[in-house]
């Protein structure tokens, strides 16, 4: 049934506000830009943050969660990592009342209006190699444009596409997968006419002849064609390296096997304290292992986020049963057949029933032919994700331009992934889009929300607001008179609006932030 009611006067809201309200039991983001009112679904279709406890400037809004971005008036989908966009709604003024309506059946998201496949229309084949996040969000982007040619996406995997971060997140600490996992069904490819090849091992890829290689033998020519394969994890190369029960977390089949050996009480070493590291030790803690992190840094993160930002992540899981052993390698796993102890270089030996290496991944390119590699193995690509003729690359194997600095960079971060994909996706289908969005990645383990936007390599200083200690403050990093980047714990809507100020390239001078706090959210709607 059709609900609506009166949500505010036309006095509640000044120019550039935005206000949740309710109708029946439909969460409403209500606004007013440039003089009129306008209603969207005001419940993020990522997973589920209200809208209007992010920030906001013009017609775009941010999820304070994961920052998927909206546009005000339209609920269209602006920014990874939602999918979907929210539903519009009608809105009309009567006297002094705001009145919104809200049909039957609108729910809280929407699926963006995409293409059929036409190949009378167009004949053109695009392919993606990869079903990750730059596959997924370029292959519905296609279809969003436009494009009604054929789009195959390729995947040596034999599940339709998932959610990879809450592999470590969620997921390996015990949460239902068809709640954290999923994000298409085979229904929505199918009608969508989007062709997915599961368990299919591309060998080859020749950019000047615009040909893919099968392992079976098979070839097949591409007008167009997206890299986004990813990384492979990295081994733990050591002796006893190979013993059962060692393991790297990369994908949904790791996931089950590292859950099928984590029983209650058993011993697991981490070898690495990366983000997939700590965030594995902290889901691992939480099914009832007995978890120890061996690192050869003075504290995790120390490179990345500095010295105070990893003493907490440490000092957090250490409360939460995690010990720690660090300045350390792992030099050799002991066992008859599968994994028994870990034997450190500075002699000591932990007893483990499983390892997991957090080592690092590696750009899985070794397939591509005619264009050459960094010796990472990455692929470097244009402002436009192009690495050659008719051929894109996005995500973790992307050496890209940052467009605030000219200086090639390459980020593994999964709602980057994301807006590669989109990026690369308006290019194939003709829509000349430099990238110039702003890197974002999140953890949220053990009731805190750690964000990060933007990104630097080293820094001159770092600017705090608050203080890590108390796992509540902002952080600033400083490089050349600049703030490139900034983290953030426990102040999501300030978060939102730094990322806003970021892409419009308004952040406030590092002699500003000196001088104390910043109010963002009235910085960025004055900006």
């Amino acid at each position: 049934m059709t609900v609506e009611a009166v949500v505010a006067k036309v006095s509640d809201l000044m120019d550039g506000d935005m206000k949740e309200v309710k109708v029946g039991e439909t969460t409403v983001l209500l606004s007013k830009i440039k003089g009129e009112f306008h209603a969207v679904g005001g419940i993020c279709s990522h997973y589920g943050g209200n809208l209007a406890e992010g920030a906001c400037r013009g017609d775009r809004v941010y999820c304070p969660w994961h920052m998927s971005a909206f546009n005000m008036v339209t609920g269209d989908l602006l920014e990874p990592p939602g999918l979907d966009a929210v539903p519009r709604f009608e809105v009309r003024i009567a006297g002094e009342d705001v009145i919104v309506r809200v049909p039957e059946g609108a729910g809280d998201r929407r699926i963006p209006e995409m293409a059929k496949g036409n190949a009378a229309a167009d004949p053109r084949t695009f392919m993606i190699l990869g079903t990750g996040a730059a596959g997924l969000a370029a292959a519905e982007a296609l279809r969003q444009d436009g494009f009604q040619g054929r789009v195959v996406m390729i995947t040596q995997e034999r599940r339709l596409p998932y959610d990879r971060p809450e592999l470590s997140k969620n997921y390996l600490a015990g949460a239902n997968p068809q709640e954290v996992l999923w994000l298409r069904s085979r229904e929505f490819f199918e009608t969508h006419d989007l062709e997915i090849f599961l368990e299919t091992k591309v060998t080859r890829v020749e950019a000047g002849a615009k040909t893919l290689a099968f392992a079976d033998g098979t070839v097949m020519k591409y007008d167009a064609l997206l890299l986004a394969s990813g990384g492979a994890a990295r081994p733990l190369e050591v002796p006893g390296g190979n013993l059962a029960n060692v393991f790297t977390l990369r994908n949904l089949e790791d996931a089950e096997a590292i859950i099928a050996a984590a029983k209650q009480g058993a011993n697991a070493v981490i070898a690495g304290a990366s983000f997939i590291g700590m965030e594995t030790a902290g889901s691992l803690s939480a099914r009832g292992l007995k978890v120890t992190v061996a690192a050869p840094g003075k504290m995790p993160f120390q490179r990345t986020l500095g010295p105070e930002i990893g003493r907490m992540w440490q000092r957090l899981l250490e409360e939460n049963g995690v010990s720690f052993r660090l300045r350390t390698r792992v030099e050799r796993l002991e066992g008859r057949y599968r994994v028994e102890a870990v034997l450190l270089d500075n002699g000591e030996m932990l007893p483990a029933d499983l390892v997991i290496a957090g080592v690092g991944v590696k750009p899985a390119t070794e397939m591509l032919q005619g264009v050459p590699l960094n010796p990472d193995g990455s692929v470097t690509v244009d402002e436009h994700l192009r690495a050659a003729e008719g051929l894109y690359a996005a995500g973790d194997i992307a050496r890209f331009p940052d467009w605030r600095t000219g200086e090639l960079i390459r980020i593994e971060h999964w709602r980057l992934a994301m807006q590669h994909g989109r990026v690369a996706a308006h290019n194939m289908a003709g829509k000349k889009t430099p990238f110039r969005d702003v890197p974002f990645f999140w953890s949220e383990r053990l009731d805190i929300h750690f964000q990060y936007a933007g990104y630097v390599s080293d820094w001159d200083e770092i600017i705090y607001h608050g203080d890590p200690e108390s796992r509540n403050f902002l952080a600033f990093y400083v490089k050349n008179g600049r703030v490139p980047a900034a983290a953030g714990c426990q102040h999501m809507q300030e978060m939102s609006a730094i990322m806003e100020l970021m892409r419009l390239d308004r952040m406030p001078s590092p002699e500003e932030l000196r001088r104390g706090p910043v109010d963002f959210v009235r910085r960025l709607r004055e900006s």
